[in-house]
């Protein structure tokens, strides 16, 4: 069966079939995902059955893999650090306790957020995979921030137009009470990013925005942090949002560089396991896949 996608969301993301990821795509078809992925910008492949190894050989196609948060944690449960560990148990597979620092981060994932916005190179492909959900909550909400910037109003436009804003990873963190204990917050210092970005795949226009920005050039703190708001509220408007409800082995792909997304409020004492691994922003359009390679080795 060849690939095949099925538009899901209002005006972005489709459902894609005809594929095993488990297999070592051609790279036509790895070109084909690439090319939709500029279109819809969040890709959802039901019914996979990914092992580690198997989701980092497939992520590894589209560029090299960004850490992310990791560069400042220990390693965690999973035992690497290619992996983001959305989940809410320990290395056993228990439940954690409601106060382990763990969980602050696993509720800052409900805010508006682009994974790794707060580093340079920012991310590019996040690609996350469901091993156990929860039978209540926990969807995944996605905003497209193109559609959003096509329509921005004309006195917000000119406002931020040619302006940046200051990115910092422990941002959203501090103001949810998490604080930098235990964090090598030095591996992450500060970026900042225009307001307003090009991609360079299509030559649109999008917001680049979220929970991660604190600052904007050229604005008192308290100036930038209200129109910040401001912009994310307009940006994450139900018309421009799609709301994935998971199902077990769904991988969902997503375009850091022109959606932000955010997890679902659960009860956070049911056990709800994904992983993320995600590709760096080169800069450069996917004109040639990268080889497979196996991760059977990694660290």
């Amino acid at each position: 069966m060849a690939l095949a996608f099925r538009s899901v969301g209002p005006g972005f993301a489709a459902e894609a079939s005809g594929v095993d990821l488990r297999e070592t795509l051609s790279d036509a078809d790895i070109l084909t995902i690439d090319r939709a992925m500029n279109e819809h910008a969040v890709l959802v492949f039901r019914g996979q059955s990914l092992s580690q190894d198997q989701q980092l050989a497939f992520t590894k196609r589209f560029g090299p893999l960004d850490i992310g948060l990791n560069m400042a944690n220990k390693i965690g449960r999973l035992g690497r650090k290619e992996f983001a560990d959305i989940a809410n148990i320990d290395a056993n597979g228990n439940v954690l306790p409601p106060d382990d620092p763990k969980l602050m981060g696993l509720l800052a994932n409900q805010l508006w957020h682009s994974d790794s916005s707060f580093k340079d190179p920012p991310a590019k492909y996040s690609m996350l995979y469901a091993e156990h959900i929860p039978d209540k909550g926990g969807d995944t909400e996605y905003a497209d921030m193109r559609q959003a910037y096509d329509a921005l109003p004309a006195d917000l436009h000119d406002l931020i137009e040619g302006r940046s804003a200051e990115h910092y990873a422990f941002h959203s963190r501090n103001a949810l009470g998490a604080g930098d204990a235990g964090r090598n917050v030095d591996a992450l210092p500060a970026v900042n990013w225009p307001l307003i970005r090009t991609l360079p795949d299509t030559g649109r226009k999008t917001l680049f925005i979220g929970v991660h920005t604190r600052a904007i050039d050229g604005m008192t703190v308290p100036e930038a942090r209200m129109l910040l708001a401001e912009l994310l509220e307009f940006a994450t408007q139900r018309q421009f949002v799609y709301r994935h409800q998971w199902q077990l082995g769904d991988l969902v792909i997503w375009d850091n560089r022109c959606t932000l997304h955010r997890g679902m409020r659960y009860d956070i004492r049911v056990k709800r396991e994904l992983r993320r691994s995600t590709t760096e922003d080169t800069g450069v359009p996917l004109a040639q896949p990268l080889p497979y390679s196996s991760t059977s080795n990694a660290a």
